[in-house]
């Protein structure tokens, strides 16, 4: 028997959100149905809405989420009804090039419900990274479902989902921090704080966070900076290069996306260091940059795909240092609303009054 929920929806670019009645089908094979407890307001999600990811409204918003399956299809074996999971939007397929070469984070057919929710009046949803947590259950495909410990609270266990991780994943693996590094962190929102406790994690010994907003800079001393820039004030390469020794950072991990800051990264890190771009550009930005600066520096620039994490491996590890008290997840929740209130954080996020706002069902 379908499920009817409420959701809500983006129906046109740039056009308020609405909170309207779903139809949740039945989960069909390779499929689960999850009962959403908590979901964070993402800047993806108005990316979304304002139809800077594709047209092809209407778009069931909501991806950051943590809940308890309701049910599932046909040849499930992952996760059963009653299990606490965490959302995760790649569904590693484990037979692709990539999965076979035993590099599943780079999963090249990662896969989403294959059918349909839909409006009451069969209008088919597209979910937001083929989730749609804004909504009181959703339908994904059972591998996007990754079992944790239940002690964990959803509005903190959820964030891991997409912002938390994809930030952390940039210092630990797709940065390769590790003790001793020194560590610049370029854009101190979500993901930047997130790369910012990643860094302190892995051991690095001088974390430097770098922000226009003194308010960010102030959050990411709370997660672990050791010290930061303001960039309307100071010169960010010359101030990274002077806070390590007139060398440059080990790793500068640029959690903005524009082609300003990330010359900003290239320039500020070591000889023979790493810049990793975690920040998301638009598809019109270009880079330019010295060929010859690019050889004679050395080093490696990486882009940072959620992370590069593995929700299997990545999830229940970082939920079991939040529940042994070593990762400070907490600090990430800025305010818990209700499904009504997302335009309100939307504009909230937009203005940088908070980390993250987190819809509680």
């Amino acid at each position: 028997m379908p499920y009817t929920v409420q959701g809500v929806v983006a129906r046109g670019k740039g056009e308020p959100v609405s909170l309207e009645t779903v139809i949740v089908p039945d989960p069909g094979p390779g499929e689960a149905v999850v009962t959403v407890q908590a979901c964070g307001v993402c800047h993806t999600d108005l990316h979304y809405r304002e139809g800077g990811i594709n047209d092809e409204f209407p778009f069931l918003l909501g991806h950051e989420a943590a809940g308890v399956v309701e049910a599932v299809g046909e040849g499930v074996t992952e996760v059963a009804p009653g299990d606490f999971v965490i959302l995760n939007w790649r569904a590693v397929c484990g037979e692709c090039r990539s999965c076979l070469r035993g590099r599943p984070w780079y999963c090249f057919n990662t896969h989403n419900a294959t059918q349909k929710m839909t409006l009451e009046d069969g209008t088919p949803l597209s979910p937001a990274l083929g989730i749609g947590a804004f909504i009181e259950k959703t339908l994904v495909a059972a591998g996007q479902c990754t079992k944790v410990d239940p002690s964990a609270p959803a509005q903190v266990a959820g964030l891991l989902g997409c912002g938390v991780m994809a930030g952390i994943g940039a210092a630990i693996n797709t940065g390769g921090v590790t003790r001793g590094d020194s560590v610049a962190v370029i854009g101190c929102g979500g993901v930047g704080d997130a790369a910012v406790l990643g860094a302190g994690l892995a051991g690095a010994s001088k974390i430097i966070a770098v922000d226009v907003d003194d308010r960010k800079l102030a959050w990411a001393k709370e997660f672990g900076a050791t010290h930061t820039v303001n960039s309307r004030t100071s010169d960010v390469v010359e101030t990274v290069k002077e806070l390590t020794g007139g060398n440059g950072a080990d790793v500068v991990i640029e959690a903005v996306g524009r082609p300003e800051t990330y010359r900003q990264a290239f320039y500020a890190r070591d000889l023979a260091g790493t810049v990793v771009l975690v920040g998301v550009p638009t598809p019109d930005m270009t880079l330019e940059l010295s060929l010859l600066d690019v050889f004679g520096r050395g080093g490696a620039l990486k882009s940072s795909w959620y992370g590069d994490c593995l929700p299997s491996r990545d999830f229940p590890m970082l939920i079991d240092l939040y529940l042994q008290g070593r990762l400070d997840l907490d600090r990430f929740v800025s305010e818990t609303i209700g499904l009504g209130d997302i335009e309100d954080a939307f504009a909230k996020m937009h203005r940088g009054e908070v980390l993250r706002s987190v819809v509680i069902l």
